[in-house]
């Protein structure tokens, strides 16, 4: 309210408001009208709306008006009085744990779903100290595997919303055990979604990839034009969008998936034959070991903060717009980075916070099989349809991360 306040001031009492103007913030949660509002000219006149009284008396004119507040910002706003239950499945993995960190500090009810196959205890043990003992008390966590009917189902039991991100990542892992991959990303993806739609659940959003672009060469990335996909991994990933489609026709459960590109941030595993590659990087400089480059370097990507990706999820999952169900999502930041831009990004901001670390110079070795040569997203459709506005590029999120990643990695 206070925002209201302020934005209504500096507009001034004195403008000629014989035309709609645009508010763009939460309305209070009572839907209560304070009296400077009234005092003011000011009247209610719908859930989410004001109006203002012309300067000649002659009834309110309903309207809007403009502040900097984001559609994502009101969200947040918007939940914190109105409470759901979420399901978050991979709640134990690096996403999902953010997705559930924010969610209770939303001050909403949370059920989680993790076997543990990636994910990690000490995630939750983590989460747990970053909020309040009774935002953790909101949170009910079943250990249980996606692929098994009786856990899905036990996990979807009066939820609103489900966050689907339990998976088996990696390119590379899709290429050693592609049956453990289909196992989990696409037997698991369907059982996941066939008991949230016997349990009446409204909103499905799921986690796709930028991997399911393939060999297609078009730059950047728009939803609509996909190649042959290139991995095991890929392929399970373009599945689960045709089943989630065809879910949505069949069964009339709405389905938005997300197509992320590069996720990084705190709780990301560094260690492992499939690691991520700014954690695998960060902690090898932090340890004094050589870093590899697969590659000359020139391969780019589009590297995406983590809370962007959560944004993208609360958004996806609480959109009442009919145009923005039943789709898929380019989730990134639209900017394309080299390995080699990366590889110096992390070594310049790691030098900076400790100078006794050691110049070094990649070391390059071959290409690997299944990666993609370049990966730029186009996130025009996210913004229009979804409002979605990434909070974070990759040098603003490494600021951010850098410090967890000094405590935890080294």
């Amino acid at each position: 309210m206070e925002q209201l306040r302020n934005a209504f001031l500096k507009a001034r009492y004195d403008l000629n408001f014989s035309s709609p103007l645009e508010l763009r913030i939460a309305l209070h949660p009572r839907g209560v009208m304070p009296p400077w509002m009234a005092r003011k000219g000011l009247a209610l006149c719908a859930p989410g709306f004001y109006s203002f009284r012309p300067r000649n008396g002659s009834g309110f004119v309903p309207g809007r008006f403009h502040t900097n507040m984001t559609v994502y910002d009101q969200l947040q706003t918007d939940l914190r009085h109105t409470p759901r239950l979420w399901l978050v499945t991979g709640v134990a993995g690096f996403i999902g744990s953010h997705l559930l960190e924010t969610l209770l500090r939303l001050n909403q009810r949370v059920v989680g779903l993790d076997n543990f196959e990636a994910g990690k205890r000490a995630n939750l043990d983590q989460v747990r100290t970053l909020v309040a003992p009774a935002q953790w008390a909101a949170f009910r966590f079943i250990e249980g595997d996606i692929a098994d009917p009786a856990a899905c189902q036990a996990a979807c039991a009066g939820v609103d919303v489900v966050l689907h991100h339990a998976a088996l990542g990696s390119v590379p892992r899709s290429i050693a055990e592609p049956l453990a991959s289909h196992r989990a990303n696409v037997t698991g993806f369907l059982q996941m979604l066939l008991a949230a739609r016997e349990a009446g659940v409204k909103r499905f959003v799921y986690a796709s990839s930028s991997a399911v672009y393939g060999d297609h060469p078009g730059l950047p990335k728009v939803e609509e034009k996909v190649g042959r996909v290139l991995s095991p991994y890929a392929a399970t990933k373009a599945m689960n969008e045709v089943y989630a489609d065809v879910c949505a026709r069949a069964y009339g459960i709405e389905c938005i998936g997300l197509r992320y590109f590069n996720v990084f941030g705190p709780r990301q595993d560094p260690d492992g034959a499939y690691a991520a590659v700014i954690p695998k990087w960060i902690a090898a400089m932090l340890r004094r070991e050589p870093v590899r480059i697969n590659g000359d370097g020139e391969t780019s990507r589009d590297f995406c903060y983590v809370a962007n990706v959560v944004q993208a999820n609360l958004l996806a999952g609480t959109t009442p717009s009919e145009e923005a169900i039943n789709q898929v999502y380019n989730i990134a930041v639209g900017e394309r980075t080299t390995l080699n831009e990366l590889f110096q990004l992390l070594q310049t901001g790691l030098r900076q916070r400790d100078a006794s670390l050691p110049e070094q110079q990649p070391v390059y070795q071959d290409f690997r099989p299944g990666d993609v040569r370049h990966s730029h997203a186009d996130i025009g459709k996210a913004a229009r349809r979804l409002g979605y506005a990434p909070t974070h590029r990759i040098g603003a999120g490494l600021e951010v991360a850098f410090d967890w990643y000094r405590a935890n990695l080294g």
